[in-house]
């Protein structure tokens, strides 16, 4: 559960529409599944160690591998407790981890972050404007993380030997040279 036990009524509308936005707004490319409120429709993990993020996306395959965790905040929830409580455990799962703040809270859930060694692979912020809800990608991660590699072979990848024909024809270009320097030389006609 939630550091936050009671959020305000009109946070708690805020962020249960923002997770509804989020989830339809993903629907296309994922299979989603989300957590609004109290709720808990999807887990992630079995037993007692599962945890149920506010969305989980898992792929369309047959195998509905996790995708990513998407974590969505208002602005009482961006808070030392709920870093530690939450953030902290989706970042170590084997899936990318986002994070949605409002706007005014971006320095603030950033600052977290990095004191709790909290790694989210993409950050967004959101505001709204009348009815409509403005997202904005504030950071992407480059690459995963080390120990967050998703194909255990891309780790131990060989590197590849450079083709035997460029080795083969730089020795006949020397070879080509040593000619050339043997026969003897045409004069240019004017």
């Amino acid at each position: 559960m939630s550091p936050i036990l009671v959020r305000p009524v009109r946070e708690q509308l805020e962020h249960d529409r923002i997770i509804r936005l989020l989830h339809a707004k993903s629907r296309r490319r994922f299979e989603a599944g989300m957590n609004p409120g109290n709720e808990r429709n999807v887990p992630v993990g079995t037993g007692p160690a599962s945890v149920y993020p506010d969305l989980v996306l898992l792929s369309q395959e047959r195998g509905r591998k996790l995708q990513a965790i998407v974590e969505v905040e208002t602005g009482e929830s961006v808070n030392h407790l709920e870093a530690l409580a939450q953030w902290a455990h989706f970042a170590k799962l084997r899936a990318p981890f986002h994070l949605y703040v409002p706007s005014g809270m971006v320095e603030v859930a950033r600052r977290l972050c990095e004191d709790n060694q909290v790694v989210v692979n993409e950050f967004w912020s959101y505001h709204t404007i009348g009815d409509e809800v403005r997202f904005t990608l504030v950071h992407r991660a480059r690459e995963a993380p080390a120990g967050k590699e998703r194909d255990a072979g891309t780790a131990r990848r060989k590197p590849v030997p450079p083709p035997k024909r460029a080795v083969r024809s730089a020795a006949k270009t020397a070879a080509k040279r040593t000619v050339k320097k043997s026969a003897p030389r045409r004069q240019k006609r004017k």
